[in-house]
């Protein structure tokens, strides 16, 4: 080896004494601030679908508490309360209000030659809630029979 090879050897080492070889130097701060960027983006990302998921969640859950609560109103139509066309409306748990409008059913024509001892009446139940900043409603409706009291003749 020359004297001159050395000599470039030594300050090729001599200039980089103080730094690390390319290949180890680590990320730069511009890669690491785009890496936090594609990070804070998914983290929205992923928290916006669960936090969509968790108010489906509590929606469904009044949904069925509405249900519920429709479903009692029309199964005491013409068991505990008389079966009579008419309004009535209460509150349930606070959150939960419901009307209940009871009226005659009229039927196709076709069946209105029919002689029948039950007379039939529609009864509608429509329950109201508050979600999420607007009011939620559901209406159930079924058709209760009633039976018709015949007068005696005396005879």
């Amino acid at each position: 080896m020359k004297k001159s090879d050395s000599k470039q050897l030594s300050l090729a080492t001599t200039s980089n004494l103080g730094q690390a070889p390319r290949h180890q130097r680590g990320f730069s701060l511009i890669e690491i601030l785009v890496a936090f960027m594609i990070l804070a983006m998914s983290l929205t990302v992923i928290f916006r679908i669960f936090s969509g998921g968790l108010r489906n969640v509590a929606l469904s859950e009044d949904y069925a508490r509405a249900v519920l609560v429709a479903q009692s109103q029309l199964s005491v139509s013409g068991i505990s309360e008389p079966l009579q066309p008419g309004l009535s409306s209460g509150e349930w748990d606070g959150r939960f209000r419901w009307q209940r409008l009871v009226e005659p059913y009229r039927p196709w024509q076709q069946d209105k030659q029919r002689v029948a001892t039950l007379t039939a009446y529609r009864v509608t139940v429509k329950v109201s809630w508050q979600h999420a900043g607007g009011t939620r409603q559901i209406r159930l409706s079924s058709v209760r029979l009633k039976q018709i009291k015949r007068m005696e003749t005396p005879g």
